[in-house]
């Protein structure tokens, strides 16, 4: 008896270095210094979330539940909160230090289509500090936090978001202009005529409302994203899918030891602002062995927009994207276009871009300011990239490169600017061992004449495209064997 309990404890304890060391390999041979990044370390206490009086019916509303449910966890020092096989109807759920949010199969937590469920909070958005409705799945200044298992996390997106036209089906429009809603402008449909208002005199997504009537008079403008964590450390996601958010889909912000891993992140690719994955002034990240289908930028490197990133001045940094997959979006593994605080140290490998707008994509403009440097790209297969292969581009205006193409834009790129804080710096780029098949242009380089991008390393190159690549202001590229096939248009 005692040597199998000895037995039994070795095995235990082998099982947890195991879970401990799992992606201690993530962080070898990196031209960057960055620490191991672990799992968070929960409890070993379990409740079920029908013990709090859930029905999983779709219908009942279960906010309650979830709230008792983290409430009891959290008083008993944290632990996994089950969720089983059902679809969980609820309003905004927020997590706590020290708790697992577990999906078990066949578990769909959908969040209610109801904007007065979701209080407006003061936030940031597109890198801005502004208000936003409260997150369906969000923590604030948590430690150890996780969302695992093979379940599902709906946002009902179609409840918040506005549509374009072009994007659609004629029979999906028509369904739209029936459903309600307001067709805002030409080609142009919105949710609801508090949308409409919000959207009125807006900065790109940030209103002009001043009193409080105004603001809830627009809540349904103030979408928010699906998953915000702010200032967490010590975040797993894991084996869940992510889908259908009112707009970008995971957003991490200022967080530290960051795991994503195995998880589908998926919109329409109608979805406006329907970014799959923000990473954002976040320190020590792993992405890895996840898919991405999004209806805009799908693994995306943020840290602040102009003034209010340079005056928040924490940069995106230590990140490794490791044996990811991105499918529809506007770009595979995209920087940008908020990058005031800067990015840096930075590695993209094994991934693979299938069928999204661009393959890698950096973009900025001036009045950013920061920099972005040290980004190792190794490893990348892609195929049917409906623009550039690669693009580097510091004149984004709020368009996809293929909305660009389409509209005819030609900034003006000779004459130059002052350099100040509002200039942003690109360098030190190191990309290898690319594969690219059936692209419309194989690469873009286009910085500012006041501040070239410098130091590109292309090496192992091979690119099937309708257009040749093009650099303009920019200094120091070295190439070897880049090889570069324009084909017939």
């Amino acid at each position: 008896m005692k040597r199998f309990l000895l037995s039994a404890l070795l095995i235990v304890s082998a099982m947890g270095i195991s879970a401990q060391s799992k992606y201690n390999t993530y962080n070898n041979g990196l031209p960057f210094a960055m620490n191991e990044v672990k799992a968070p370390v929960i409890p070993d206490l379990s409740v079920t979330l029908t013990d709090f009086g859930a029905i999983g019916d779709g219908k009942q509303l279960c906010t309650e539940a979830f709230e008792k449910a983290v409430t009891t966890l959290s008083a008993r020092g944290g632990g996994h909160l089950v969720v089983p096989r059902g679809v969980w109807l609820t309003g905004p759920v927020v997590l706590k230090s020290n708790i697992d949010l577990h999906l078990e199969k066949g578990a769909v937590i959908q969040f209610a289509a109801d904007e007065n469920l979701y209080p407006i909070i003061e936030t940031s958005f597109e890198g801005l500090d502004t208000r936003r409705c409260q997150s369906p799945l969000s923590a604030r200044g948590a430690q150890n936090i996780s969302v695992t298992g093979q379940g599902v996390i709906d946002g009902n997106g179609q409840y918040w978001r506005p549509v374009k036209r072009s994007k659609v089906t004629e029979a999906h429009w028509k369904q739209l202009l029936q459903s309600g809603g307001i067709e805002l402008k030409k080609d142009y449909w919105v949710p609801s005529e508090g949308y409409a208002k919000g959207e009125a005199g807006a900065n790109m997504n940030v209103p002009n409302a001043q009193t409080d009537e105004e603001w809830n008079a627009i809540r349904r403008f103030l979408r928010p994203v699906m998953v915000s964590f702010v200032e967490c450390k010590n975040v797993l996601l894991q084996g869940v899918i992510f889908q259908n958010s009112p707009a970008w889909n995971l957003h991490p912000l200022m967080c530290e030891n960051v795991i994503i891993d195995d998880v589908l992140v998926r919109n329409p690719a109608y979805a406006q602002n329907g970014d799959a994955l923000d990473l954002e002034s976040c320190k020590n990240a792993l992405i890895v062995n996840s898919r991405f289908d999004a209806g805009d930028d799908g693994i995306c490197i943020k840290s602040g927009k102009d003034k209010d990133g340079r005056r928040r001045g924490r940069p995106c940094e230590n990140v490794v994207v490791d044996g990811c997959t991105v499918f529809a979006g506007h770009g595979g593994f995209v920087v940008g276009s908020e990058m005031s605080g800067g990015v840096r140290n930075i590695m993209v490998r094994s991934c693979q871009f299938l069928g999204t707008d661009v393959g890698l994509r950096f973009k900025s403009t001036r009045g950013r300011g920061g920099i972005v440097e040290n980004i190792y790209i190794r490893d990348i297969s892609m195929t049917d990239i409906k623009t550039d292969a690669v693009t580097f581009n510091m004149y984004y205006g709020g368009k996809s490169v293929a909305e660009m193409l389409a509209d005819g834009d030609n900034p003006d790129n000779t004459t130059k600017m002052p350099v100040n804080e509002e200039t942003p710096i690109f360098r030190n780029i190191d990309i290898q061992d690319i594969v690219c098949t059936d692209a419309g242009r194989a690469m873009e380089f286009n910085g500012l004449p006041e501040m070239p991008i410098q130091g590109i390393n292309l090496k192992n190159i091979v690119i099937t495209a309708k257009k040749d690549a093009t650099f303009t202001n920019v200094e120091n590229v070295r190439k070897e064997n880049v090889n570069i096939t324009v084909s017939a248009q």
